[in-house]
């Protein structure tokens, strides 16, 4: 009998605990306009199990790991027969109006699924999420009822769409919870397809493009998924990593900037990895599915990340994140990659540090190509690319002739490639009529979760 009251007293703790944590949750995020609010959780990708979780049920913006889903409903219609890899889509003016970060192809342009996917999880552009869901589900209202039939079926309760990539759109919102199941179902349902959430950088053009999600590359193990970021979110990142034949997935909501996501991801999966002798003290958090949904309103955190003092970038790509890449040959990041060996550093460190060498893989517009073909296609792109780059170039000079005195200093000519809109391919093929505009799709929209606000047209910066 005596071994039996310890039981009814930690499943008692247990039940205690997790009341507390939603109670002390919520409070934190309901004080002071949801200052430094954050959700934070770790789960084991093959069991679910919970080994942190704060805010995890709170609703938030995904902003663009929205793209998670459209990755994930686009290549289930490529497992299903539906459409394939090589399937040709073309370009809309609305795919093209979308805000950055985008590829900035010129309506009519022709790309295929393989590389607007690989675009869309790579550089997050946002044309190409558009590009994606007109080709499978007719138009961006058809395509977010399929994201959302998907999200129902797969159990994340406090998720709704109503467009492909993210941009603010009111009753687009998820949580740190739902994250972790699509997360997981990615896993699970699409292993042939999985290298498309770890792909390190891409080129196209002379446009070299490094995966936004820091951990690839830099911390040991890291396998996947993908960033995001509105003003009304904050910095987003779902981030896996495997040791040991061990799969953890880390979801961090509303970090204060690009390389604050990261380091608390790393922070997250280094707890999950290390051997902790005393974890059999700790109350079970259970498994994701089980974990309890709050129903309230998305936190708004725009006045904390992009109010007047604090300049924010057309892009997910942080800026404190880009400067410090240099040389790292010697360095013991890389050689985990050679032995395996985790290096003992500190995150910022490894942030810091130029990520594990590897080749970009080309995207090119056009049908798919291979050998001579495909050499020529990135030839054709990069020509184009470069002859829009010097039309801009004049024209901005032209512009600055007239508006500045002769005396003024000359016109800072750089462009970031976000903004960067190419002439099409030569093998595009126009595009008859403009696709249907988008608007929102509320009938699947959660009835447990409350309607948020709807976020600012200034907050409009995805990627």
């Amino acid at each position: 009998m005596l071994f039996h009251r310890p039981s009814r007293f930690k499943s008692r703790l247990v039940r205690s605990s997790l009341c507390s944590i939603a109670l002390v949750s919520a409070l934190a995020l309901g004080a002071s306009g949801h200052a430094n609010a954050e959700a934070l959780l770790l789960v084991e990708a093959d069991t679910g199990k919970v080994l942190q979780a704060e805010n995890a049920t709170y609703p938030w913006y995904p902003a663009s790991v929205t793209k998670l889903m459209t990755a994930y409903v686009t290549l289930k219609a490529v497992k299903e027969g539906r459409i394939t890899l090589d399937t040709l889509l073309t370009v809309s003016p609305t795919a093209a109006s979308q805000s950055p970060s985008k590829m900035g192809f010129r309506p009519g342009t022709q790309v295929t699924v393989d590389n607007a996917l690989k675009m869309m999880l790579v550089k997050s552009a946002n044309d190409m999420a558009v590009v994606l869901a007109e080709g499978v589900g007719g138009s961006i209202d058809g395509f977010s009822a399929l994201m959302n039939q998907n999200a129902q079926r797969l159990g994340m309760t406090q998720t709704s769409y109503v467009n492909p990539n993210g941009l603010p759109a009111d009753g687009q919102i998820t949580s740190a919870r739902d994250l972790a199941i699509l997360a997981r179902a990615i896993i699970k349902d699409l292993p042939e397809y999985e290298y498309f959430v770890h792909i390190p950088s891409i080129r196209y053009g002379r446009r070299i493009t490094q995966n936004f999600n820091k951990l690839i590359g830099r911390y040991p193990g890291a396998d996947g998924f993908k960033t995001g970021f509105i003003c009304a979110a904050g910095y987003n990142l779902v981030a896996s990593a495997t040791r040991n034949g061990k799969r953890l997935i880390a979801v961090v909501l509303g970090a204060s900037s690009g390389q604050a996501r990261a380091v608390k991801a790393i922070q997250l999966l280094d707890r999950g990895f290390s051997n902790d002798q005393l974890s059999w003290l700790k109350p079970s958090l259970g498994t994701v599915d089980a974990l309890a949904p709050i129903d309230a309103s998305p936190p708004d955190l725009r006045d904390e990340m992009c109010n007047g003092k604090r300049h924010r970038p057309a892009s997910d790509e942080d800026q404190d994140t880009t400067a410090a890449n240099g040389a790292g040959g010697g360095s013991p990041a890389l050689a985990f990659f050679a032995t395996g060996q985790a290096p003992a550093m500190k995150p910022s460190e490894l942030l810091a540090m130029a990520p594990a060498a590897s080749e970009p893989i080309p995207v090119y517009t056009g049908p798919t190509r291979t050998g001579a073909a495909l050499i020529a296609a990135v030839a054709a792109d990069t020509a184009a690319d470069d002859a829009a780059a010097a039309a801009r170039h004049r024209g901005k000079k032209g512009r600055h002739a007239v508006k500045r005195p002769p005396e003024a200093a000359p016109d800072d000519t750089s462009a970031k490639s976000a903004s960067t809109k190419p002439a099409k391919h030569a093998n595009a093929k126009p595009d008859a009529k403009t696709a249907d505009k988008p608007a929102a799709d509320k009938s699947t929209k959660p009835k447990s979760v409350a309607k948020p606000a709807k976020p600012k047209a200034s907050d409009a910066k995805n990627s």
